[in-house]
């Protein structure tokens, strides 16, 4: 059986004035095994790192700091989530955390069934409620709250997995044109330096920059 996780939280803004030190809310209703990948997520290199670093964009306009383009934050927030696996080694000693981060993809995994379930195949509040019960390990009271949010915000559950596998689809892309001069640093940059944008123009940016990476590194 699994044990009830927190599944729904979320960052805390910061003004862009940076008037005011940061402060996490109190999490202390959260299992331990579920903080690692929460901090990864809401903190760095997730969505505080990636709002920090907007800050520090010149030359955009302010839109492209501030505006939470959905899929965007979220996918690079759950892009975070799996460097923290893959690239940063995080869970190498800590299985439990790794069980954390499993039930956190099982929870977005689900929300993908759910939001279509509600909105394209005339899911019940009802059915959706059991449903992720079943598939999440979350408190019937939990899943009320995230299906209750899910029927007035259709398509914004899904915009995490979709915009987490665009990144991914981005990444694999340029690793396959660039082969061993793919350069993850200048990869981030790519995602982070230019702000908040649609994936479509994302895309664009990746594939520009691409060509020029390419370009540069074939120059005698």
């Amino acid at each position: 059986m699994m044990q009830a996780s927190g599944a729904c939280r979320r960052a805390r803004q910061f003004t862009p004035l940076r008037s005011s030190r940061a402060r996490p809310p109190n999490n202390a209703d959260n299992p331990k095994f579920t903080l690692p990948t929460l901090m990864v997520h809401e903190g760095s290199p997730g969505h505080h790192f990636q709002l920090s670093a907007a800050q520090l964009i010149e030359g955009v306009p302010l839109l492209r700091k501030v505006f939470p383009f959905g899929a965007y934050a979220e996918g690079w927030a759950l892009y975070a989530e799996r460097l923290a696996k893959t690239d940063m080694g995080i869970y190498d000693s800590d299985p439990l955390g790794d069980l954390g981060r499993l039930q956190a993809e099982m929870f977005r995994a689900a929300r993908l069934v759910v939001d279509t379930g509600l909105h394209a195949k005339r899911w019940s509040r009802e059915q959706a409620i059991e449903y992720m019960v079943a598939k999440t390990g979350m408190t019937e009271a939990e899943v009320t709250r995230e299906v209750e949010r899910y029927v007035v915000w259709p398509g914004q559950a899904t915009s995490y997995k979709v915009g987490q596998l665009a990144i991914l689809r981005m990444r694999e892309r340029a690793e396959r044109a660039l082969g061993p001069r793919f350069d993850i640093k200048a990869f981030h940059e790519v995602l982070l330096m230019n702000g908040g944008m649609p994936l479509e123009v994302l895309d664009g940016a990746v594939d520009e920059w691409i060509s020029r990476s390419a370009s540069s590194k074939s120059a005698p």
